[in-house]
């Protein structure tokens, strides 16, 4: 196109001159924090919705807010080759603890490949086994090739030492956090989690609801009894001591818990479990007893393994969203790679109630 002064055939002036000189700088590319501040939602909610997270819970007025926003601002997620400052990055660190011993790592491992391979990325993966040697050796080595970020992963969510974290890289911690939140984090939101399963047994009308607590030095189980703890309170029920029983997350210490709370002078008329499988020990106490679920007694777990749907009467329980948080911890990555800040912050990713026939 041309201007003014040249079309018609005059010499363009000095003024014209700077004025074609100063270009204007590209516009930033829409985030997705830019879409989270426009619909008045968290980030997370954001990256649920365009993910399409059916399993969350939200509802259909946040989903179309989010949706329109994203329009408005012209956000548009990545695809497979996607923009230049992405795709000069090959990979997606991803160090874990363990990835074999429990399916979560491997679940958000499927999170962060999948987000990653949307933007043209693939994730290079070192299972270290918590070994402070093997983590430097696979830092440095990380740290050698061209790559968009890296996740550090626990398969339980812990604190961690931050003397671990010298990298050039940008840094997303998964299932973990560092102390005084000095690097970016999702974690599950164990406490709402917990609190929301004990609420689906008190509107289904109980009043005496036993709990069943994985071992307390976990932050996992400490979260999740603040949780159930609160919805008696917010229930107007009083907290009773007899009631907890504290497990191993193993089905024999479900059982053994179970036997006990039912042989309590006032047995419970519903049963928490901190887990899924000390729920199916829950389940085979109970069937000794000669009780039945949800009849007699209402049974509620907690992670949605893939046993839970496969009990009779199927387990209801709550989903650990480990699959949105490695898309929600990639995500961060990839935006930073594109321009956007990635600063220190946590973000606890909802725990959804997944209803089924046990209570």
């Amino acid at each position: 196109m041309q201007d003014e002064d040249s079309a018609a055939g005059g010499s363009p002036n000095r003024a014209s001159t700077q004025k074609r000189g100063r270009r204007k700088a590209p516009a930033r590319r829409p985030t997705m924090n830019d879409v989270a501040n426009e619909a008045r939602v968290s980030q997370t909610t954001v990256s649920l919705v365009l993910n399409h997270a059916d399993g969350a819970r939200l509802s259909h007025e946040t989903r179309q807010r989010v949706i329109k926003s994203a329009a408005k601002l012209g956000y548009q997620q990545a695809r497979r080759g996607g923009g230049a400052a992405v795709s000069a990055a090959a990979t997606i660190g991803f160090i874990c603890d363990e990835i074999s011993t429990d399916p979560w790592t491997a679940i958000a491992l499927d999170g962060v490949r999948e987000k990653a391979w949307a933007h043209g990325l693939t994730v290079t993966v070192m299972a270290t086994r918590g070994d402070a040697d093997m983590e430097a050796a696979a830092l440095a080595q990380l740290s050698s090739l061209p790559i968009a970020g890296l996740v550090y992963a626990t398969i339980n969510t812990r604190l961690i030492e931050p003397p671990v974290w010298r990298s050039p890289a940008p840094i997303v911690l998964l299932n973990c956090h560092a102390p005084g939140g000095t690097l970016a984090s999702v974690v599950p939101g164990e406490v709402a989690g917990g609190h929301a399963a004990a609420d689906v047994l008190i509107r289904a009308g109980h009043k005496r609801i036993g709990y069943i607590n994985g071992e307390a030095a976990m932050e996992a189980a400490r979260h999740r009894l603040r949780g159930y703890r609160q919805a008696l309170a917010t229930a107007d029920l009083p907290f009773d001591p007899e009631l907890l029983r504290e497990g191993n997350w193993q089905a024999s210490s479900g059982y053994e818990a179970t036997r006990a709370l039912m042989a309590l002078a006032t047995p419970p008329t519903a049963i928490f479990c901190a887990n899924d499988l000390m729920a199916v020990g829950c389940y085979e106490a109970l069937r000794e007893l000669g009780l039945e679920i949800p009849d007699d007694v209402a049974v509620m777990g907690y992670d949605d393994r893939e046993i839970a749907q496969h009990l009779h009467p199927p387990l209801s329980t709550v989903l650990l969203p480990h699959l949105e948080m490695g898309a929600v911890a990639a995500e961060w990555l990839i935006d930073a790679a594109g321009g956007a800040p990635l600063r220190p912050r946590q973000v606890k990713v909802e725990c959804p109630i997944v209803a089924r026939k046990s209570v």
